[in-house]
């Protein structure tokens, strides 16, 4: 099932969503969080009538595992004011709230002279081998990602809380959208990894993405430049900072709570 289908929603009555959290897309017992994100928006910018407004921030808390199945989704339109609108959205599954976000949409505003980030020098992603990462050494939803690491196996110890390669889906929509940004965010595995070489069980608690270039004009064949890093580490709750890169452009940045659960 390829992601857009695998994400989509359906709306019921104004401000209420259903879907079917499908199966193969998880990681442990509930889906990835990036997924549960993806449904959030999805419903989110379905409830926009202005097709002008792009998301342009998403911010959200993952309360419990989202598991395969129906889930419902509530959408409240906090304040719909000229040119921006804000959105609250919570999915409920099993008659509990598992996740909630909240979404900024604009349409594009003057521009702002500023200067760049400078652009990472990598090498060509078509140097690099696809990992074929997945079960049993990753979750079964990494099956539905490409990955190309410039680090020599995934989850090596590398010296340094960060990792980096090239990402993107195996099965490329047509046209990248926002939701498939926020799950391209949240794919890659932890950078606290690279620290002791070794996969650990965690959980994204906390999410905030920042959308940065109209993922339209991004090509979905093109692998994105995935980097990550590791902030801060406090009382088993790790912190970390993401970035999406297409030629030489940042395009999404991220950051990231994690609960380390054991």
């Amino acid at each position: 099932m390829d992601f857009a289908t695998a994400s989509g929603v359906s709306r019921v009555d104004v401000g209420r969503f259903v879907g079917e959290v499908p199966d193969g897309w998880q990681q442990g017992r509930g889906a990835f969080g990036g997924m549960v994100l993806a449904m959030l928006l999805r419903a989110i910018e379905r409830s926009e009538p202005d097709a002008g407004r792009t998301t342009r921030a998403l911010t959200g808390d993952l309360c419990g595992p989202v598991l395969p199945g129906p889930i419902e989704i509530v959408v409240e339109a906090l304040r719909r004011g000229n040119n921006l609108s804000n959105f609250d959205a919570r999915l409920i599954q099993g008659a509990e709230v598992q996740a909630r976000a909240s979404a900024v949409l604009s349409v594009p505003r003057p521009q702002v002279r500023a200067p760049a980030p400078s652009p990472p020098s990598v090498a060509d992603w078509r140097e690099l081998s696809d990992l074929g990462v997945g079960p049993p050494i990753a979750p079964v939803f990494c099956a539905h990602f490409e990955y190309r690491s410039l680090s020599a196996t995934p989850f090596a110890a590398t010296g340094e809380p960060s990792v980096q390669g090239f990402l993107r889906l195996r099965a490329p929509p047509p046209r990248l959208d926002a939701p498939a940004m926020v799950a391209l965010l949240d794919a890659w595995w932890p950078a606290i990894f690279a620290v002791e070489g070794r996969p650990r069980p965690v959980a994204t608690v906390s999410f905030t993405a920042e959308l940065l270039a109209p993922p339209e004009e991004l090509s979905p064949a093109e692998p994105l430049y995935y980097r990550g890093r590791v902030a801060a580490v406090s009382d088993g709750f790790c912190v970390e900072f993401r970035e999406l890169w297409s030629a030489g452009r940042l395009v999404a940045l991220n950051q990231q709570t994690f609960a380390v659960l054991k």
